[in-house]
């Protein structure tokens, strides 16, 4: 934690407005800037849950990242914007995710120009540079490579594909629109992030596999998966609000190192007290996963299936991502080891009533 000088106290606070506030990473992203004395705004939509948020010392407006109006007036009288909004799921229609996560993300900046707010924040993500199977440890210098080539994608495209394509797209335009406009950019890129509130990037999703006594799950023994705990994320953010960055940054936020995915997922069912399910074989479970996108996808069924092709390969993929520049740029290392990450994240859901 950041300790603020007691010296300084009598100073204005420095106010930030924080997109996608109420959601899984906006969250930490609150507690950890309120928790560190500075004055947050909430913009969030209405039928968002803030249960995470509700206590802490916040001003909320409620909105859209579509609604450009609405977006120029809220931003007004603010240091810093991040932007954390955005369409994350592996199911949904391409309208959506490029509304949401292009044209969005444009939306806020468009609106920090208009009040003259010269450093933005905004969230990208490392399947920009391509999560497909490799040993490379990609780096910021990576090329875009966010199109997962799968099997028939080009006559059946995967639905993940729509995130990871449209997330590269709103990185070009934002770093085009900087430039054009001399804004200072930073994206933070975080690799798959785990921890107290999260409930659709997988980990939940596996608590409660195991809890149910489960014998067998997707996953391997022989594939690293990078991972960072929301809490040292948040720090992230944190650092790079402080640091001011002149440019165009992009960061890639993790652990200093990608650990094996069989050995995060037995911490997590360790932690818990349940036998970690045994692992599938790939080429049993992805003929199921084509099969069932398929029929979901034939029937425009608006709930995705319980495996795709993205999510069986995520459990099988080698992903690895560098976070020097990180290191360089912001002093950042994570703080919390898998371990302790894991048992914070654990101990909450239990609290919660929620495995």
């Amino acid at each position: 934690m950041i300790h603020l000088d007691p010296n300084k106290t009598n100073e204005r606070k420095q106010k930030v407005l924080i997109t996608g506030a109420a959601g899984f990473i906006g969250g930490h992203i609150v507690e950890y800037f309120c928790h560190n004395d500075i004055d947050v705004t909430c913009y969030i939509r209405k039928s968002s849950n803030i249960s995470y948020i509700n206590n802490l010392q916040t001003h909320i407006i409620f909105g859209s990242i579509t609604d450009v109006d609405n977006l120029n007036s809220s931003i007004k009288n603010t240091d810093c914007v991040i932007h954390v909004a955005g369409l994350a799921k592996d199911w949904g229609n391409y309208d959506d995710f490029y509304e949401t996560n292009v044209i969005g993300t444009l939306n806020v900046l468009k609106a920090c120009k208009m009040n003259k707010i010269q450093n933005v924040i905004i969230t990208g993500s490392i399947s920009s540079y391509g999560e497909e199977n490799s040993k490379e440890i990609k780096t910021e210098d990576h090329p875009f490579n966010s199109h997962y080539k799968y099997f028939l994608d080009s006559i059946f495209p995967s639905k993940m594909n729509y995130y990871r394509d449209t997330k590269a797209m709103a990185t070009i335009e934002a770093i085009k629109f900087a430039k054009q406009n001399e804004l200072n950019l930073t994206i933070i890129e975080p690799v798959w992030v785990y921890g107290e509130n999260e409930f659709n990037t997988g980990f939940y999703e596996y608590l409660k596999l195991a809890k149910s006594k489960t014998p067998f799950a997707l996953g391997s023994t022989k594939n690293k998966f990078h991972v960072v705990y929301a809490g040292d994320l948040a720090r992230a953010y944190f650092l790079a609000f402080k640091r001011n960055l002149p440019g165009i940054n992009r960061i890639i936020i993790g652990n200093k190192k990608a650990d094996y995915a069989n050995k995060i997922f037995s911490i997590f069912c360790n932690e818990l007290g349940m036998k970690k399910p045994k692992n599938i074989a790939k080429q049993i479970v992805y003929p199921i996963g084509f099969l069932m996108e398929l029929i979901y996808t034939i029937l425009s069924i608006k709930n995705p299936p319980l495996l795709t092709r993205g999510r069986v390969n995520m459990f099988y993929d080698n992903i690895e991502y560098s976070t020097q520049k990180a290191e360089e740029l912001l002093g950042f290392t994570n703080n919390f080891s898998i371990e302790a990450g894991i048992k914070n994240t654990v101990k909450w859901y239990k609290e919660k009533n929620l495995i």
